[in-house]
C-alpha cells in the first residue's frame, strides 16, 4: 500500500502530458505516431525488474573482511606503531617544557589508548559475530 507521500507523486505524474519524439538520422525531432505510443507502452510506464530479497543476494556479495578476536598482543603493536607518534608529537608541540612534563602525558594517553583499542576491537568482532 503506498504512502501518502507516494500517491501524491503517482498522481503529480499522471497529470502531466508527455511528448514523445525521437530525432532522426539528421538531428531533427520527430513526433512519434500516438498509436505507436499506445501500442508499445500499452498507456503505462514498463514496470521495474524487482532484485530479489533473498539470502541468494547476501551470499553472492564478496565477502568481507575477516575479523579476528580482540587480542592484547594486537594491542600492544598498535601501541609500539602510535606510542613514538605521539611522544614525538608532546616532545615537539611543547618545546619550552622540562622533557619529563614532555613525556608524562604522553604516557597517560597512551594507558587510556591501549585499553580502549582492546574494547574497540572486542565491540567489532562482537558485531562481526552477529
Amino acid at each position: 500500500m503506498p504512502t501518502r507521500k507516494q500517491r501524491r507523486r503517482q498522481e503529480k505524474t499522471r497529470r502531466h502530458e508527455w511528448e514523445y519524439v525521437y530525432v532522426d538520422d539528421e538531428g531533427n525531432e520527430v513526433d512519434v505516431a500516438p498509436e505507436d505510443v499506445a501500442a508499445s507502452t500499452n498507456g503505462r510506464a514498463q514496470p521495474r525488474e524487482r532484485k530479489s530479497q533473498t539470502r541468494k543476494g547476501a551470499q553472492t556479495r564478496r565477502p568481507g573482511r575477516t575479523i579476528e578476536p580482540p587480542s592484547w598482543r594486537r594491542v600492544g603493536k598498535r601501541g609500539l606503531m602510535i606510542g613514538p607518534v605521539v611522544v614525538i608529537a608532546m616532545l615537539l608541540l611543547n618545546r619550552n617544557l622540562p622533557i619529563a612534563q614532555r613525556v608524562v602525558p604522553a604516557v597517560i594517553m597512551l594507558a587510556f589508548f591501549l585499553p580502549f583499542s582492546y574494547f574497540t576491537d572486542s565491540v567489532a568482532y562482537r558485531m562481526y559475530r552477529k
